[in-house]
């Protein structure tokens, strides 16, 4: 496992072309703080009702350089998948379609129980499903609906491991090397240890390194065993 704290753009920069098999990112995209500050979510840094520190968000103007990366380093015939609102797959669909991607279908992360707002309370999240050529998936009978508990008192926006792990399993092999360049909670950096593919990420936030630094410290054997891969690099 390698962790980097760079810009999430100039950090893909680095990469070598055609280097990373599977990207899986959840970036802080900008429509949160609109909904911080009608007060339909309490998780972002400047919210009154909430202890948790939060990180910059990412400009929807960034994107279009963001994506432009994650086409670069990505394998021909690979997958990625991003997390986000329905307000903000509007806006970025057609600058991933623009930069080459093929755009499947938004996958439902289906929470469980509701979260905060006013009008019909949301309990779902959107994954985008980006092909760049031609990749077959490698379980064809999971629907499009993915039901996972949320996670409680945890990182802010953090995502269920299982819920990545199914992801990852569609989407490569063991030994390939996933990548998320906004890895927050780490979720994705654990899920992929988990199923033995090589995790590479990045985030700016020391409370995303910390948070995971004490993940992988966790009493189990496996957390264990995954805390010996941890090469920081800053």
């Amino acid at each position: 496992m390698q962790l980097f704290k760079q810009d999430a753009v100039e950090w893909l920069s680095t990469l070598p072309d055609g280097s990373v098999d599977l990207l899986i990112t959840d970036p802080p995209y900008e429509s949160l703080e609109k909904h911080r500050a009608v007060g339909t979510t309490t998780r972002l840094k400047k919210s009154k009702g909430s202890s948790n520190k939060w990180f910059s968000i990412f400009p929807n103007q960034r994107f279009e350089a963001l994506f432009e990366q994650v086409y670069r380093v990505l394998k021909n015939n690979s997958h990625f998948y991003l997390f986000c609102d329905q307000e903000t797959m509007f806006y970025i669909k057609p600058i991933a379609e623009q930069m080459g991607f093929k755009f499947w279908k938004p996958i439902v992360w289906d929470k469980v129980a509701i979260g905060m707002g006013y009008h019909y309370r949301a309990r779902y999240e959107f994954i985008l499903f980006f092909e760049k050529g031609k990749r077959k998936l490698n379980n064809l009978g999971i629907p499009d609906i993915l039901e996972e508990k949320r996670v409680y008192r945890g990182y802010p926006t953090e995502k269920p491991v299982p819920l990545i792990e199914t992801l990852i399993e569609q989407s490569s092999s063991e030994g390939d090397i996933v990548v998320d360049p906004f890895f927050g909670s780490g979720s994705t950096m654990i899920a992929a240890n988990n199923l033995k593919r090589i995790p590479y990420g990045s985030d700016i936030s020391d409370d995303a390194h910390a948070y995971l630094s004490q993940r992988l410290c966790v009493s189990t054997e496996k957390y264990q065993q995954a805390s010996c891969l941890v090469e920081a690099q800053f």
